[in-house]
């Protein structure tokens, strides 16, 4: 069983045991994965791909992305929480083991369709337990905990994956951080089933697909559009940046590297003070904050040149890292404006709709770059702030039911 000491620090952060419990499973897959993740598309290569092969993988995760939160909720209300969970686990297992023994490209593409279970399937499931275990209250911080828990994979595990690559050689260290995910994931597993007590649930809603989005709250509705215009916004420039630094601005890999750095820390640094304030006030004022910084990084990017240049361009990577500034308040804002009885689904449903409405944007940034290498980020920049402005005029703030019940 897991326990934690200071129980005061638990309860400021949100850890309630099933939330614990579920948590150290996501940090236990969640490092497994960054092992090797990084590293398929030359994996791929290596076992006869071509790039248009390596294109489709690409297109392939993230279709598997847009459309699999749906069923991932259904599953998640109708099983429950703990069973989802494993059973997404489970099928994730069986493409690890797929890319394991693959002896050719399309094993891969096949394996993706597993392997994506964990990513994608649990989205719903996770949001549901946080919304399950975790009064409005502390809502934001516990989203604001599991995103730092995110980080730490991709911080501590992709050096230890090139490290087994450099060891093994590069189809042997891949292969052995797949094994390693295997048995990672058996021990979350393990984990949630030793720790996670499943508790009653409201009674599974049975409204059809198209009769959830009918009762879904108006507010949910608005924070969606807003958050569709938020993503194009990220989505337009999000392959031409690192080309962008190098060709344009005249970078360097390494100093790439270091500015990814940036990113993460700005990120990391405010997750739990901000979310602590979203947990205590209006959650509206944090999310319009976040999709500013959404507006703001193209912009700060492409007017990153002159004398000034590296200063400014370390400051548009911080403002890069900020984006996530209200992204634990938005979240929980979801989960405080989805039905009990349909949380999972709800959830899945959001993520469904602003998936597949932001699946082109990559395309849109691709063709704008041929126009101009400058032109995706104005582009970008546009977008973003049209979405601020939906937000700012009609976005929600916090559900009335949940207003009550926030702390003094």
């Amino acid at each position: 069983m897991i326990s934690l000491p200071l129980p005061r620090v638990r309860s400021a952060l949100g850890l309630e045991r099933n939330v614990v419990a579920m948590l150290a499973m996501f940090l236990a897959l969640g490092m497994g994965e960054e092992l090797w993740t990084r590293f398929v598309p030359k994996y791929l290569e290596l076992l006869g791909a071509g790039a248009w092969v390596v294109a489709c993988y690409g297109t392939l995760r993230d279709l598997l992305d847009a459309l699999y939160p749906y069923p991932g909720g259904w599953l998640a209300d109708r099983l429950g929480r703990r069973a989802s969970l494993i059973l997404f686990a489970l099928l994730a297992i069986g493409g690890y083991g797929i890319y394991l023994a693959a002896p050719s490209w399309p094993w891969i593409l096949a394996g993706t369709v597993l392997v994506m279970a964990w990513s994608s399937l649990t989205l719903p499931a996770i949001f549901a337990v946080l919304g399950d275990h975790l009064p409005p209250g502390r809502r934001a911080t516990g989203f604001g905990v599991m995103a730092i828990l995110k980080r730490v994979p991709m911080i501590l595990a992709p050096p230890l994956g090139g490290w087994l690559i450099a060891r093994l050689g590069f189809q042997g260290g891949v292969r052995a951080g797949l094994a390693a995910t295997i048995l990672l994931a058996l021990v979350g597993i393990a984990v949630l089933r030793r720790s996670y007590v499943e508790t009653a649930a409201p009674p599974p809603d049975r409204e059809s697909l198209p009769g959830l989005w009918r009762r879904m709250d108006p507010g949910l509705k608005r924070l969606l559009v807003a958050d569709v215009l938020a993503r194009w916004a990220e989505g337009i420039p999000k392959f031409f940046i690192l080309f962008f630094v190098l060709d344009v601005l005249g970078g360097t890999a390494v100093e790439f590297g270091a500015l990814t750095s940036v990113q993460m820390i700005a990120a990391t640094l405010v997750y739990i003070p901000v979310a602590r304030l979203a947990d205590r006030m209006n959650r509206k004022p944090f999310v319009l904050l976040t999709f500013a910084f959404f507006a703001l990084f193209p912009l700060a990017l492409v007017t990153a040149r002159g004398a000034h240049g590296a200063a400014w361009l370390t400051a548009a990577f911080v403002v890069a890292g900020l984006r996530e500034t209200g992204e634990p308040a938005r979240k929980a804002l979801i989960v405080d404006l989805a039905s009990a009885g349909a949380r999972g689904r709800a959830v899945g449903l959001y993520y469904l709709i602003r998936g597949l409405a932001v699946f082109a944007a990559p395309l849109v940034g691709g063709w704008l770059w041929t126009l101009d290498r400058r032109l995706p980020f104005y582009v970008a920049f546009g977008v973003g702030a049209a979405g601020f402005l939906v937000h700012a005029r009609w976005g929600p703030g916090d559900a009335p039911a949940d207003l009550e019940r926030r702390p003094s």
